[in-house]
């Protein structure tokens, strides 16, 4: 249960990201008029280590601090896909990110569909990677509410009933006063203190659990026992040959998806060059270390003989908190990942607001709107994703968010063929990306729910042992993608289908030009 000393740390802390969002206007302020760039991109304006702090404090979000340790307790080995998942991303996104802003900037797009829509010269295949994004994004702004009431619950620092949903509400209230004034500027100043409060947090409780454990021999011999085995090489902390497809292509299609999200895009959007963002790129590792420590956290809690609730795996690593820590560093552990909930939920709301504005509502709705005007559309826009959101956890089961947000994943990745193929080829007709898009939405969609939406989904014709391999439906779903998209380009240049006009200067066709001066290709 709270105590008084738990209580005034966690409060300290969000005291303390509150008073951080108001001083948000001080973060590069600029004299120029209102501008939707401004608002949701900081005015491209941030240096390394801003860029830095608001990637990885956008990447790494509340909901995957618990989600993980909770999967590594209830599963074992197969949780750390997440870990390579995000090593993975690192070079990926160094050549991707910075290849996609020097686009961007030059051309002034704000969101990916309009580099789609400059690209391909389509207008449809723009709103399909817009709307997709907007979708995938709701859920996952819901989950960050649930990761901050499951880890507070489990704390004991979240009211029961009414005087909890108010306490959520009050949190996000600040968030979105925040964000409605100041756009990105608000979460890039929060994300300095998150960055704090869990690297200083995580590193404590690392350290005071290997020494009530015995060390790290100890706490892994522990958790074998309680997962069924005799040791740790006979028990589900190693994976078996049957979890090694699902483990890989996890990996693989999840750091394909991520670099899609739209919060992610903006983010990246808002460094001030492709160096700095390389520089950022390089540097993610770090967070990702934290992430391999809270899975082990998961691990450490089955080794104490943490009980958690039935269906809540999730709650295992703050039941561990609560019960090993003293009062102020459990408090500051419950801030720190409350904070790390407001970051991205914040740059999600202001994400899917600028895909709005900038690929339905500018487009669609109001092509002379002024910039004046798309900054406070997008304002009211952000807002009301924010109480979407907060309706959403109220409204319905938090295994509807969870489903939700398993399919947003799946769909999310059906716009890499349009955005990431398009950033080295052109060749690809804007008709049958759509048509690969809408072949991949239906069957990842189909396959999911299919299972149970579990996201690993059976190939079926080649057993092992006594059961089959499975692989993430994502990246099979993405498979037909871009098969469809391939043989309808093919189909499409023969009986001679137009394309619209490509209005960015990227080469056509892949090419690669050798730098002397760095040892690489131009950007």
């Amino acid at each position: 249960m709270a105590d008084g000393a738990m209580i005034a740390t966690f409060l300290a802390v969000i005291g303390g990201a509150s008073l951080l969002a108001m001083t948000a206007r001080r973060l590069h302020p600029s004299d120029k008029l209102p501008s939707l760039e401004g608002w949701a991109l900081a005015d491209r304006s941030l240096g390394p280590v801003w860029t830095w702090l608001l990637l990885g404090g956008t990447i790494f979000t509340a909901y995957t601090f618990a989600a993980v340790p909770g999967l590594a307790y209830g599963n074992g080995a197969v949780a750390f896909f997440a870990v390579p998942y995000t090593v993975i991303v690192c070079p990926i996104a160094f050549v991707l990110l910075s290849r996609l802003w020097t686009v961007a900037r030059r051309h002034g797009y704000v969101t990916v569909a309009d580099f789609v829509r400059g690209r391909y010269g389509s207008p449809p295949l723009a709103l399909v990677v817009a709307l997709t994004g907007i979708l995938a994004t709701m859920p996952y702004l819901a989950l960050q509410l649930l990761g901050i009431r499951a880890v507070l619950t489990a704390g004991g620092v979240y009211p029961r009933g009414v005087a909890g949903d108010l306490v959520v509400v009050a949190l996000f209230a600040g968030l979105a006063v925040a964000t409605y004034r100041h756009g990105l500027r608000a979460p890039t100043v929060i994300s300095a203190l998150k960055a704090v409060a869990v690297f200083v947090s995580l590193t404590a409780v690392c350290w005071l659990v290997l020494e009530r454990l015995g060390g790290p021999g100890a706490v892994f011999e522990g958790a074998a026992r309680r997962l069924g085995g005799t040791d740790v090489a006979h028990s589900p902390l190693l994976l078996s040959p049957q979890q090694q497809p699902a483990y890989a292509t996890l990996a693989l299609g999840s750091a394909l998806a991520l670099l899609m999200y739209p919060h992610v895009l903006t983010a990246a959007f808002a460094a001030d060059s492709p160096r700095t963002l390389r520089k950022a790129c390089v540097a993610l590792p770090a967070w990702t270390g934290l992430l391999a420590l809270f899975g082990f956290l998961g691990i450490a809690a089955l080794a104490a003989g943490v009980q958690a609730p039935r269906g809540g795996a999730e709650s295992a690593v703050p039941m561990l908190v609560d019960q090993l820590m003293p009062g102020p560093l459990a408090g500051l552990v419950f801030g720190a990942i409350t904070v790390g909930a407001l970051v991205p939920a914040a740059v999600m709301s202001i994400a899917a607001a600028t895909s709005f504005v900038r690929n339905v509502y500018v487009e669609y709705v109001h092509p002379t709107a002024t910039p004046k005007r798309q900054v406070r559309t997008a304002k009211a826009v952000s807002l009301t994703a924010k109480v979407g959101a907060v309706a959403f956890v109220f409204g319905l089961r938090d295994q509807d968010a969870i489903n939700l947000q398993l399919l947003g994943g799946v769909w999310i990745l059906q716009i890499f063929p349009a955005v990431a193929v398009g950033l080295f080829t052109g060749r690809l007709h804007p008709r049958a990306l759509l048509a690969g898009w809408g072949v991949g939405m239906v069957a990842g969609t189909f396959m999911v729910v299919r299972e149970g939406f579990s996201p690993l989904v059976p190939l079926g014709f080649v057993p092992l042992g006594s059961g089959s391999l499975e692989i993430y439906a994502g990246l099979a779903a993405l498979l037909l993608n871009l098969t469809v998209a391939v043989a309808g380009t093919v189909a499409l240049e023969r009986l001679g289908v137009t394309r619209g006009a490509d209005l960015t200067d990227l080469p056509s066709r892949l090419t690669v030009r050798w730098r002397p001066e760095t040892g690489g290709d131009r950007p």
